[in-house]
């Protein structure tokens, strides 16, 4: 089998490939907590920030598929009187889509590392949010356009929360976690986190504790690790998740070009042929791409702000390039 050798230069955290049941080769690098100097593993559980929208669309769509929700359902009907600068015509599938043009708490196209407006020990519930969201004007009319919104996944959650009756971190385990065996993935809290799971850090070396929801929703929060990824795909893929009907609904390519070539769906975006779950923060870093046709996933997990998307796609292409040696 051909060796591959990822761009490893900088890096804190881990780097997989995995197809099927086979691993193609998986790098562990750093320091998972600089205090006990405890070293990042191929165990080590690490922040997803916005990969925890992926998860988000699954739950929603799967309250779809129960016909409790459908993607023309307007926000409206389950928020009621709150948030009540959101247009009465946003739907689900608007605010899936990020087509809603609701203001965004947090518009990446200005700062995607703008201090949150409340502290941050008072988001510690997908309620609690609430006041987070409110007070942002209408950007422009829903369906008009892709803007990458993390407000309206947030007010995905809500709407999930309230429909099921569950609490969101709650719900997307039993909807999604579970079924795909996703044991080591939770959404802790960032003041009481698993042992095992990498503190992240900024780039003057303070940790990210004051810097993000202490208990994090829709647009970010989950925590996971590079062999639950693989397992996602997986079982996304296989119906272990959603019924087929509904994974085709996640990965469609609602708007192929989002900007420099990269389409999105419903919760995933689509790059060089390959489906693929990303986010970043403050120390935070995750990518998890995977190619359908051979099965392989390639994720680049990291406690740091590192580039990571186009070496997940070198390294996506050289693995292909191993074809059936693997």
């Amino acid at each position: 089998m051909a060796e591959l050798t990822p761009d490893l230069d900088d890096y804190c955290g881990v780097v997989s490939a995995r197809r099927g049941d086979d691993v193609l080769g998986e790098w562990a690098l750093g320091l998972a907590d600089r205090t006990s100097e405890a070293a990042n593993t191929v165990e080590t559980r690490f922040g997803l920030a916005s990969g925890t929208k992926t998860f988000t669309a699954l739950s929603v769509l799967s309250l779809v598929g129960k016909g409790v929700l459908s993607l023309e359902t307007a926000a409206r009907d389950v928020l009621g009187e709150d948030l009540p600068l959101i247009a009465d015509d946003v739907t689900i599938d608007h605010l899936l889509t990020h087509t809603s043009g609701i203001g965004d708490y947090l518009d990446e196209e200005l700062d995607d590392l703008a201090p949150l407006s409340l502290p941050v020990q008072v988001l510690d519930s997908t309620p609690a949010y609430l006041p987070l969201l409110d007070g942002f004007p209408t950007k422009f009319a829903a369906g008009e356009r892709f803007s990458y919104c993390n407000s309206g996944y947030v007010v995905l959650a809500v709407i999930a929360e309230r429909v099921s009756g569950t609490p969101f971190a709650e719900f997307v385990t039993r909807t999604v976690f579970e079924p795909a065996g996703m044991s080591a993935s939770t959404f802790p809290r960032s003041d009481l986190l698993p042992v095992g799971t990498a503190t992240g850090y900024k780039d003057d070396g303070r940790t990210n504790v004051f810097e993000l929801p202490v208990l994090g929703s829709g647009d970010g929060g989950a925590h996971s690790t590079v062999g639950d990824l693989h397992r996602f795909w997986l079982a996304l893929l296989g119906g272990r998740i959603v019924p087929p009907d509904l994974v085709a609904l996640l990965i469609e390519s609602v708007t192929p070009d989002t900007g420099d070539g990269i389409g999105y769906g419903r919760g995933v975006w689509h790059d060089a042929g390959d489906l693929v779950i990303a986010g970043s923060d403050h120390g935070v870093t995750a990518v998890s791409r995977h190619d359908v046709a051979t099965g392989t996933t390639v994720t680049g997990l990291a406690n740091i702000r590192v580039p990571t998307f186009a070496r997940t796609r070198s390294l996506m292409a050289a693995a292909r390039d191993v074809g059936g040696d693997a």
